[in-house]
């Protein structure tokens, strides 16, 4: 989404940096390594490991994020946590010494911790942040878990996850949320303090995890009278160091931990986890790409540092994989896309405009060739009922008029339609009966069918996209925005058109998925209440949505 702001504001040390730097080396191994050692004050390899902390270095309660859980298998599953005595203080004033801590982490079956099933230790490094991510392995499938950290005397707040059953398992059901866009200064996290009071077995983050825009002393839209945040906060994040305390920020908020306490996690970013609208190594003003790589690699850095990741999702560089791929039994198959990496520039500056002949390249790709063969050959081997893609942008087409040459987005898939046409082709090829994408981006809710002919209403419906609203972007919202009725007069395949904020919950088995649209009528204001807004099935083997 395009937001007014100051444009060509880069940090002098970014542009400094950029001045002496090498794109050609930066992308070998070896150049990698050392341009993120640089632009992250990284070590590269061979450097004498940071020091051990002695015990009572840490004067503070260390645990100020909360604790957080992803990427579910049925084996295992990613613990993480973060050390913060002091989370809006960048080091050295930090409350953490310049030195690697011992963290010991805990698995039970039990809230009470009683019945431990793993321990082990890990080492939280100041070259990571002093992030912790736990790859924890032996765990049963399909079972619920408890977790939790320990430093010195300080003990974590407990977590809960679940691990996935067994692939060659036929689960009776599985119940999920979606949600995404989600700017601390545009309102309260009030619907993710509902959500973590749900009943569902993991959480699709589909990207906007965080906003790159300034923050007020006084929280933005939140108005804050009790407290005012630091200067820090008030410009557009750049560096590493902007990055991490922009997470810290995000992560202090009590709905967000205890959302992130309660569930697994499945996240995938979008634009502003970087930089607004950005495609591949292009920022939206066009800008040398050498600076912008320099800049993205800070931000993937932060954003694994503050995930529940995997190692194999440990950025190189302005380079990170994150797209990938999850079974929950045979009942459903998860490709998670990364629709930014690996894209090429948006045509029209990605404004909404009439399709030119450029759109029609078939070499305009939003995926990149390795991850879009990826994707089509998980679809041939798939054997779920369900074939569920967690991605970012709009997929479905979207006319803001009536005509025949009506505007369409070109950030969203509208702007690269052979992309789509090769992807949805793919699905049909390869037997997918029951294709459902999950959406985030618009801050809207959207239900649509997914048409083998966008032009004819009554082709055939090949799939399903569920559009979740933001969780706050755009503040509070209308059930009705001001588009609502050309919208839906434009597009006969959009079943549902909701400018509230909230998220989607989605319930899988082996005969239909259920979509419920949850709302708050305000986010400037703590505290509003939850409501459903509209609810649809869609039957497996007879794909289309119809409302209950």
């Amino acid at each position: 989404m395009t937001h007014p702001r100051a444009h060509g504001r880069h940090d002098r040390a970014l542009r400094t940096a950029a001045a002496h730097f090498d794109r050609r080396r930066f992308l070998t191994l070896t150049g990698a390594a050392a341009a993120l050692a640089f632009s992250t004050n990284m070590p590269v390899a061979g450097a004498a490991q940071k020091p051990e902390a002695l015990p009572g270095m840490i004067a503070e309660y260390p645990f100020t994020l909360g604790v957080a859980s992803g990427d579910p298998t049925p084996s295992g599953v990613v613990l993480w946590t973060r050390l913060a005595p002091r989370p809006y203080e960048p080091a050295p004033g930090n409350g953490l010494p310049d030195a690697r801590v011992l963290v010991l982490w805990e698995i039970a079956r039990d809230e009470r911790f009683l019945q431990l099933v793993r321990i082990g230790a890990t080492w939280a490094h100041p070259e990571f942040n002093h992030t912790v991510h736990v790859d924890a392995q032996g765990l049963e499938p399909d079972r619920v878990y408890y977790y939790r950290f320990r430093t010195g005397p300080w003990i974590s707040p407990p977590g809960r996850t679940r691990t996935a059953p067994e692939q060659g398992a036929l689960p009776n059901e599985m119940r999920l949320a979606a949600v995404s866009c989600q700017a601390y200064h545009d309102g309260y996290f009030t619907a993710l303090g509902h959500l973590a009071h749900e009943d569902v077995d993991a959480v699709f983050h589909l990207g906007d995890y965080l906003y790159e825009y300034a923050v007020s002393p006084t929280g933005g839209a939140r108005a804050y009278t009790d407290r005012t945040l630091p200067s820090w906060f008030n410009k557009e994040t750049v560096t590493l160091e902007d990055y991490r305390l922009r997470y810290a920020l995000y992560r202090s908020d009590p709905d967000l931990q205890a959302a992130h306490a309660a569930f697994p996690w499945f996240v995938t970013w979008d634009d502003h986890e970087t930089e607004n609208n950005y495609a591949g190594a292009s920022d939206e003003n066009g800008s040398p790409a050498d600076g912008f790589l320099l800049r993205r690699a800070a931000a993937y850095r932060a954003y694994w540092e503050n995930q529940p990741l995997r190692l194999p999702q440990l950025p190189q560089g302005p380079d990170m994989t994150l797209y990938r791929r999850f079974h929950y039994g045979r009942l459903a198959q998860f490709d998670i896309l990364d629709t930014r990496q690996y894209r090429t520039d948006q045509a029209h500056r990605g404004r909404w405009h009439v399709p030119g002949p450029e759109v029609r390249d078939p070499a305009h790709t939003m995926l990149g060739a390795t991850q879009e063969r990826w994707l089509l050959d998980g679809f041939r081997g798939s054997r779920a009922t369900w074939n569920v893609v967690p991605q970012q942008v709009v997929l479905s087409r979207r006319r803001n008029t009536a005509t025949a040459a009506s505007p369409l987005s070109m950030d969203a898939w509208d702007g690269y339609p052979d992309c789509r046409e090769r992807v949805l082709a793919g699905a049909s090829a390869a037997g997918v009966r029951n294709l459902m994408v999950l959406t985030g981006d618009v801050h809207v809710h959207n239900a649509m069918d997914i048409k083998a002919d966008w032009d004819e209403p009554t082709s055939r419906t090949i799939g399903t996209e569920l559009v979740t609203s933001s969780l706050t972007s755009g503040r509070n919202g209308s059930p009705r925005p001001r588009n609502w009725q050309a919208l839906m007069d434009a597009n006969p395949h959009l079943r549902f058109y909701d400018g509230r904020r909230g998220y989607v919950t989605v319930r899988l088995d082996s005969e239909e998925a259920r979509a419920d649209f949850k709302t708050v009528d305000s986010v400037t204001a703590p505290g509003a209440a939850l409501a459903t807004a509209a609810s649809f099935v869609t039957v497996a083997g007879d794909p289309g949505l119809r409302a209950v």
